[in-house]
């Protein structure tokens, strides 16, 4: 070979190495998904996936698919990815989930109090935590009114408190009251909202102080003791320094800094899209604020200059149960512990390219198959294992005290009772809520005790208002009358003990589940309630798709003209149970309709019944009260009059969804027909009286 064709081979080979090399680098240093950096994450859109939990309370380590959590609080996020995740409930222990979903367990076991390594370590009711750049954890140990260090081999020991109260000096001789919230910041200082104490509280070198707060909750803004919170749970640092608290009980955001406490401002041009009892915080790099709520279930951000935006939430298939811990990734997505639903998500920022992106959520909220709480049978009041009267059931229209009358659906399971009856809990359980008694001196006054909601009763106090537990702390407010009761998380309550007595309400309302994800009471299964009554129909009715009522009727039948298109079909029935007092109604648990001809023979594909409205479960939307109801049903409160339940059974309200409809006539030809109702109760019996309608279409 000449040495002019070896140079020029030898320079093609150099470039195609070159190319090669520049290629390599490029696909090794800088992949494509790491070149990109992380969206703004302030108003994208965004997807809820899932990380691990079935919706099934459990402590199952093990495989995405398999693992399960109870009451997963708390998450934090190494430098690796690797996630943290503090479990209540029965679990007590610290969870780990790994890069490829494997969760396992990292420290506790038991209920209790002691150091020590792995499954040797006791805790009690775990919640927030924080995590420091070497790896180790800091837990707000709720029911031990302690905070705890873990090493990530998983050594436990103490870093303060240890017993309940308010005691400020050296760490282990310092108390805290049922603490929630900890951040930890560059330099060691461990920041903790003491939320039954009201105050924001710091370990540094080994002695607690109080930063701000006071005795008693409140809402002031101000320096040190002059502020006050009420129960301060979420906890997040920003890049100046500044500590962000998420006021629970005021339903406010708080910022502590040099100046004291101050409460910034929040813009929405929705006011319902500001938040409402926040939660938990995190903050990221560019001064977004991360926020989730106790009960309403949506995380909301907040940008530095005030603006909030809804995350998930808005729309109902992204609502979670209690997101109740959350941390940012490298890429700012969001995990999410959501303690009420056992799961634990990731919220994942999709940005707006112009193409169409995956905005398809993973299911949310706890599994709708998942066990009732075990109440053996259990009545709330005394005979616990008696009889005792059912005044009200799942899905019944309820208006309120402005005098509308279709305002909401009824969402749990009403008992009657006289007032200043005592309440008695129907289950084993422990309060997983860190504001868990609500409403006080309402009618609507209630307590959460895990899974299960008693309504309309004096929480703690006997019908003259006198303290029935000192697990009940009533609170006095500026005036020194009772002003609140408080219950802290991680309280054990057995089936039995007393939790408060009838209000003028005159009877119990029971809920089974968190607010959006409510399950029928019915199905507890309470001793010696028996159902043999069948439901009964009063009248079914055809109206045009604009509402108005077609009346017309020929040799008894109602005429439909075909031209008329839509149709809704309005059943007007109601059911009782056996005991019933002869003037109580109660709602359907389920509704159906059907299309035969005239001599009672389907139609093809009309062979079963297309049962619409099902109250198994409470929907989760607000304005579901008027896709399932006629605007003529319901009442203004409860017993003021007689109620009617006029079911729209075209619409459709049930597993959750919900959606309008009308029956077609112009798909029909001409001639007589009959419209078959199914009305049915939870215990199985259906209305046969009243059930078909003939019609003539033409």
């Amino acid at each position: 070979m000449r040495p002019a064709a070896r140079r020029a081979m030898w320079a093609v080979a150099a470039l195609v190495l070159l190319a090669l090399a520049a290629t390599f680098v490029f696909e090794f240093r800088a992949p494509p998904d790491a070149a990109a950096p992380p969206p703004p994450p302030f108003g994208q859109p965004a997807r809820i996936d899932r990380v691990a939990g079935d919706g099934i309370r459990g402590h199952v380590d093990g495989a995405r698919a398999q693992a399960r959590f109870d009451d997963p609080f708390g998450l934090v996020l190494d430098a690796a990815g690797l996630a943290y995740v503090a479990e209540g409930g029965d679990g007590n222990r610290i969870r780990r989930v790994h890069l490829d979903g494997r969760v396992d367990t990292l420290a506790g076991g038991d209920e209790g109090f002691a150091d020590g390594v792995g499954a040797a370590a006791r805790l009690h009711t775990p919640s927030g935590m924080a995590i420091d750049a070497g790896g180790v954890l800091y837990v707000a140990d709720t029911g031990n009114h302690a905070i705890r260090r873990i090493t990530p081999q998983g050594e436990v020991t103490t870093l303060a408190g240890g017993g309940g109260g308010f005691v400020d000096g050296p760490a282990l001789m310092a108390r805290f009251d049922a603490p929630i919230g900890i951040a930890v910041g560059g330099d060691g200082t461990v920041y903790v909202a003491d939320s039954h104490n009201d105050r924001i509280r710091a370990i540094r070198d080994g002695v607690v102080s109080t930063l701000a707060g006071g005795d008693g909750p409140g809402f002031l803004d101000g320096g040190g003791a002059d502020a006050r919170f009420d129960t301060p749970t979420g906890l997040a640092l920003d890049g100046d320094g500044r500590l962000w608290i998420a006021d629970t009980g005021n339903g406010a955001v708080r910022v502590l800094d040099a100046a004291g406490v101050h409460t910034p401002a929040l813009h929405a041009a929705d006011p319902d899209d500001l938040p409402r009892a926040p939660l938990a915080l995190a903050m990221a790099d560019d001064g977004t604020l991360y926020i989730t709520e106790l009960a309403r279930g949506r995380v909301l951000q907040r940008a530095a200059d005030g603006r909030v935006h809804v995350l998930t939430g808005r729309d109902m298939a992204q609502r979670l149960a209690r997101p109740s811990g959350i941390a940012l990734d490298a890429r700012g997505d969001a995990w999410i512990a959501d303690a009420a639903a056992h799961r634990v998500h990731r919220i994942t920022h999709v940005p707006r390219t112009g193409t169409k992106q995956n905005l398809r959520n993973a299911v949310v909220g706890p599994a709708p198959d998942a066990p009732l709480p075990d109440t053996r049978g259990r009545w709330p009041f005394a005979p616990q294992d008696g009889w005792h009267e059912v005044v009200g059931t799942m899905g019944e229209v309820r208006g309120n005290f402005s005098g509308e009358s279709r305002s909401h659906l009824h969402d749990g399971f009403d008992i009657r009772a006289d007032v200043g009856t005592p309440v008695l809990a129907i289950a084993d359980a422990k309060v997983s809520s860190p504001l868990a008694a609500g409403r006080f001196g309402d009618q609507a006054e209630n307590v959460a005790i895990d899974a299960m909601t008693y309504m309309h009763i004096r929480v703690g106090r006997s019908a003259q208002g006198r303290s029935l537990d000192p697990r009940f702390n009533l609170l006095s407010g500026p005036d020194g009358r009772p002003a609140r009761v408080r219950i802290a998380r991680g309280t054990r309550i057995a089936a039995g003990d007393a939790v408060g007595s009838v209000n003028p309400q005159a009877h119990v309302h029971l809920i089974v589940g968190p607010a959006g994800y409510q399950r029928n009471a019915v199905g507890l299964g309470f001793v010696n309630f028996v159902d043999t009554v069948a439901p009964r129909i009063d009248a079914i009715e055809l109206r045009d798709a604009l509402d108005v009522p077609l009346t017309a009727r020929e040799a008894g039948r109602v005429v439909v003209p075909r031209s008329v298109g839509g149709v809704q079909i309005v059943v007007e029935a109601w059911d009782q149970v056996d005991g019933n007092l002869a003037r109580r109604r109660l709602g359907l648990h389920a509704l159906g309709w059907q299309i035969l001809h005239a001599d009672g023979r389907t139609l093809p594909g009309s062979g079963t019944p297309r049962m619409t409205l099902d109250f198994d479960r409470m929907p989760p939307h607000r304005e579901a009260v008027r896709v399932a109801y006629a605007g003529d049903s319901g009442i203004t409160v409860h017993g003021a009059a007689r109620t009617r339940f006029r079911y729209v059974v075209t619409n459709t309200v049930r597993d959750g969804g919900l959606e309008t409809g009308l029956w077609q006539v112009d798909t029909l030809p001409p001639g007589d027909y009959i419209v078959r109702i199914t009305a049915r109760d939870a215990a199985g019996n259906t209305a046969q009286a009243n059930r078909d309608l003939a019609v003539t279409l033409r």
